[in-house]
């Protein structure tokens, strides 16, 4: 990563080393935290609504890390919220796997979403509700 002395630079040229910075980092890590947030749709605004926050930590190699912060801490339901925001990141063609760094999603709950993934593939019908 480049070190900058931003003590010598005016702001545009601040704001621009800033956006380059963050293009390298985006290119690194193959998918953006905004195609992410984007992909967890109607997880956001139950998280919103609890006051819960998913953190992207990192992206590279299509392998997903994030924390599950905010009002997520200490509730029951954040197992069920993990497995939501799995499946819905799984289907995207970037994604190698999603790994809950805090928040967890229990391996039953994995195996139930890869089975799931293969009978839509296969021709059922339905969706995780």
């Amino acid at each position: 990563m480049d070190v900058v002395d931003f003590g010598l630079l005016d702001c545009g040229q601040k704001a621009t080393v800033e956006k380059e910075q963050r293009v390298r980092r985006n290119e690194r890590m193959g998918i953006s935290a905004e195609e992410i947030l984007a992909a967890i749709g109607p997880v956001q605004e139950i998280l919103d609504a609890h006051d819960g926050v998913v953190n992207i930590i990192d992206t590279a190699g299509g392998v997903i890390m994030i924390s599950l912060e905010g009002g997520c801490v200490g509730c029951s339901s954040t197992p069920m919220t993990a497995m939501q925001i799995y499946y819905s990141l799984k289907k995207l063609d970037e994604v190698a796997d999603v790994v809950f760094v805090y928040g967890e999603l229990p391996a039953f709950m994995r195996q139930f979403i890869h089975q799931k993934m293969s009978d839509v593939e296969e021709g059922s019908q339905g969706d995780i509700v």
